[in-house]
């Protein structure tokens, strides 16, 4: 069959849609990326905020309207099955099949029969196929969260922290470098927390030694890691690595400690102040990137005021940050006090109109050195070429490189470039040869 497969969320969700593919793939189906050919779509959601919900919701209506046409089956994965698989089949009745997360197991078995009945590889066993740049793979490390942060319902979609065995990244990060993969992004809801459910231990640093040593990878990355399990050995080992980019992903939520506090996070204002330096002392080049939560239930202008200042005083690489969305079934969605949504987006605003300046000072004192970029594209009118340094995910998030070159350059290829001017978030200058 000719299958049209739709992937939303975070690169989490994304690794689970390239399996899926895989899946479909092993049966001979046709991925095609034009819904009007599709016999079959699938739309794998997410359901983490409101607007995410939001976002799945609309793909479905949009796409239950080649039911129409050509379409036979509309089949819907993911978080938001997950969490309101009934709701879905009861108020969407366009969708053939709702198919939760507890069921991927199963996965085989469910869409053999939901498509045309030919025998499909399970979920565990597939290989995926990857659908990002064929340079840059995403490897989950674990599954699920045991944080039970107040305002997250990843706990109640994925379950409790399982971590994935060391032999098997390693395997699949082998078979991931001999596809041509330059650049591994290791990822899960809490990547510092690998290895405490399998192993007693935090064993991430285990990891990256492992991966490390897999020929035909340059750059490690890792995503996603809590400031109170970033510990000494974990930073040791991966200043030994030189494959490891020092790129720190910090998802701090708040700075107020009573916030903090209401939120369920580990660690306060003060531990992360000193972290962040002993990361910069480690590693002169150092990537800090984080998100905050504006508008917690009871954020007062002080608490507001707190993590301002916090984000003068570390002055992070990249910074995000979005309003809070009540979510159902948590503690939070019950706590009192909430802000005002003009408040929240007012608050925003300040928060990150103030951080672009502060970026803009980071990407300055980048004029006049020399970077490694990956190269990912070239610009049609002007030729010029874009890409990534070490100081940007490939999540779309962080900013890119543009700059010139005397010679045709292959995409997924390295190569040095001098600073010659900052935006933002954008970096401009030219090959040094």
């Amino acid at each position: 069959m000719k299958i049209g497969f739709i992937s939303l969320g975070c690169s989490k969700n994304l690794v689970d849609s390239e399996k899926m593919m895989g899946m479909l793939r092993s049966g001979q189906h046709e991925l095609v990326s034009n819904a009007q050919e599709a016999e079959a779509i699938i739309i794998n959601t997410c359901g983490f905020i409101n607007s995410a919900k939001e976002e799945a919701i609309n793909t479905i209506f949009k796409m239950a309207e080649y039911k129409k046409q050509n379409c036979k089956r509309l089949i819907v994965v993911g978080c938001l099955a997950q969490r309101y698989k009934d709701e879905l089949k009861k108020d969407i009745p366009e969708i053939d099949a709702v198919i939760s997360i507890k069921e991927y197991p199963n996965l085989h078995e469910i869409l053999k029969e939901q498509l045309d009945g030919k025998d499909l590889i399970s979920y565990n066993k597939v290989e995926r196929l990857v659908s990002s740049k064929p340079w840059t793979a995403y490897l989950k490390i674990a599954e699920g969260c045991s944080n039970r942060c107040t305002y997250c319902a990843i706990p109640l979609i994925r379950g409790g922290n399982v971590s994935f065995s060391i032999e098997h990244i390693v395997e699949e990060a082998k078979k991931l470098a001999q596809r041509g993969v330059k650049e591994l992004v290791l990822i899960a809801q809490d990547t510092t927390k690998y290895g405490v459910d399998k192993y007693g231990k935090r064993s991430l640093h285990e990891v990256l030694k492992r991966v490390h040593e897999i020929e035909g990878l340059h750059w490690i990355r890792v995503l996603y890691m809590y400031p109170d399990e970033i510990d000494d050995e974990l930073l040791d080992e991966m200043a030994k690595l030189p494959k490891v980019v020092p790129y720190f992903d910090i998802p701090m939520q708040h700075a107020s400690n009573r916030m903090l506090a209401l939120m369920n996070r580990r660690g306060k204002q003060e531990d992360v102040l000193a972290l962040t330096k002993k990361i910069r002392d480690k590693f002169p080049d150092a990537t800090l990137r984080t998100t905050f939560i504006i508008g917690f239930p009871s954020e007062t202008d002080e608490d507001f005021a707190e993590l301002m200042n916090f984000v003068e005083e570390v002055k992070w690489t990249r910074m995000g940050g979005f309003t809070y969305s009540p979510e159902e079934d948590t503690p939070a969605y019950h706590m009192k006090n909430g802000v005002a949504e003009e408040v929240k987006q007012q608050r925003l605003e300040t928060l990150m109109k103030r951080q672009e300046e502060i970026s803009l000072e980071n990407q300055r004192a980048m004029i006049g050195k020399v970077i490694e970029v990956l190269v990912e594209d070239q610009e049609g009118l002007t030729g010029k070429y874009r890409g990534r340094g070490k100081s940007s995910a490939p999540d779309e998030v962080d900013g890119m490189v543009v700059f010139t070159s005397d010679r045709a350059i292959p995409f997924g290829s390295f190569v040095n470039v001098r600073i010659t001017e900052a935006l933002p978030h954008d970096l401009i200058g030219v090959e040094e040869c």
